[in-house]
């Protein structure tokens, strides 16, 4: 089973095209799109596990440049 997120990101002005073009290379990255509204670019990813998601995904991506915040909201599924 793995884990999958959603990532909303907050990014500097003019830097949602590059920022999501940036996340979404990243491996693990299933989506990233630029949106409007109170964040710039959400993205979907998924990893094996908790821990792999956050050294392999989570920690990427908060090195791209242009991110100023990022709120990473886990998908439940029933």
């Amino acid at each position: 089973m793995s884990v999958q997120v959603y990532i909303l990101i907050q990014t500097e002005v003019g830097k949602a095209s590059s920022v999501a073009q940036s996340v979404s290379a990243i491996a693990g990255v299933t989506l990233a799109e630029g949106v409007t509204g109170p964040y710039d670019v959400i993205m979907r990813a998924e990893a094996p596990s908790m821990e792999e998601l956050g050294r392999a995904i989570l920690a990427k991506v908060q090195a791209v440049p242009g991110i100023t915040r990022t709120l990473t909201c886990p998908v439940t599924t029933y």
